[in-house]
């Protein structure tokens, strides 16, 4: 394979987001039409060459390799609530019909914890009024303090974590030291501490965090998604897979990672299927470059989706764009 190949299978989009998110309002990707599928390229405009390099790798496998064998054929997946005003939560909440565990939004800049309370509030009061049991999960991208953190989980709990509290390893596991001294079962989960760090198991050697976010478009693919996973695990972590704000192609390959999870029992011999997934991530762009997947009953089919052609040209990116993204794929290429 060499570059240039690459570069003629190649299309750049951009995705209008239906909410913004991450501060993104429009998501570009560049897309690599492969003999083996295809594969996505998106790293975040803020990453630099060494680091989107990970990217890379995960599309062109996706591409030019093809995906691991499927222990699944569907997975279980969250829905996720960005940072809106309470009031909007049951219209996004209608996105992910038969999904009783989400991922919420906290720690906005400009928001106050009593924003985060509502929305927090508002999505349990939604799923207890279906008669199921709320799993949630919030996620603070860094923004607290280790004091905010505690002060946010005490009355945001019971949680099933609170991802990526603080910035820092140090204070993930400061935040889960004082969560257990208090007697408070508010798991930590760790993401950005993982998915940016250039030792991601430095969180599990300091004990930082009792959940790993792993997200396979940063950390290079579906092969070293299963080997960390597999790690991690060995070290007394679980793990979530998740979305990198991916593109209908790249969320085929974290669909892919979960299906070719290696499938655990308890103690008692009983299976333990993997975590519900943030893949469901779709509903957040306003146009994406394949049909919409269906959520049946919480659960997301494991496939392989091609690209619509009249989509690809709809939403592609103009050609300063697209030499923007020809520029990524060579500055990237003397890392792999």
């Amino acid at each position: 394979m060499k570059i240039d190949e690459v570069l003629e299978r190649a299309h750049v989009v951009a995705l209008p987001m239906a909410v913004k998110f991450r501060g993104v309002t429009t998501r570009e990707a560049l897309l690599i039409d492969g003999p083996q599928g295809w594969g996505e390229f998106a790293p975040f405009l803020e990453y630099g060459a060494e680091e989107s390099a990970n990217w890379l790798a995960a599309g062109l496998e996706a591409a030019f390799t093809g995906f691991p064998e499927k222990n699944r054929d569907r997975v279980a997946v969250n829905g996720t609530i960005p940072a809106v005003p309470a009031g909007k939560v049951p219209e996004i909440m209608d996105r992910y019909p038969g999904c009783t565990t989400f991922k919420i939004k906290v720690a906005e800049p400009g928001q106050t914890l009593a924003d985060d309370i509502s929305r927090v509030n508002a999505v349990r009061e939604a799923v207890l009024a279906t008669g199921r049991t709320p799993v949630l999960r919030v996620d603070a991208n860094g923004g607290w303090s280790v004091e905010e953190a505690i002060a946010a989980a005490k009355v945001l709990m019971p949680l099933d974590y609170i991802e990526q509290p603080c910035a820092t390893v140090e204070e993930l596991k400061e935040v889960r030291m004082q969560l257990m001294r208090s007697g408070l079962f508010v798991r930590v989960a760790a993401d950005e501490s993982i998915r940016r760090a250039k030792d991601p198991y430095r969180v599990a050697e300091l004990q930082a965090a009792d959940v790993a976010v792993i997200k396979p478009a940063p950390l290079g693919g579906v092969r070293r998604v299963l080997e960390l996973t597999q790690d991690l695990r060995d070290r007394h972590m679980d793990v979530t897979i998740a979305s990198a704000l991916d593109t209908a192609v790249g969320i085929s390959m974290g669909l892919h990672a979960v299906a070719a999870l290696p499938q655990i029992t308890d103690d008692d011999e009983l299976d333990v299927p993997p975590a519900a997934a943030g893949l469901a991530t779709g509903s957040l762009f306003i146009e994406d470059v394949c049909a919409p997947r269906t959520i049946t009953d919480g659960f997301l089919a494991v496939d392989n989706l091609t690209p619509d052609p009249d989509r690809l040209a709809a939403l592609a990116a103009t050609p300063a764009r697209r030499d923007f993204w020809f520029d990524r794929v060579r500055e990237c290429w003397q890392y792999l």
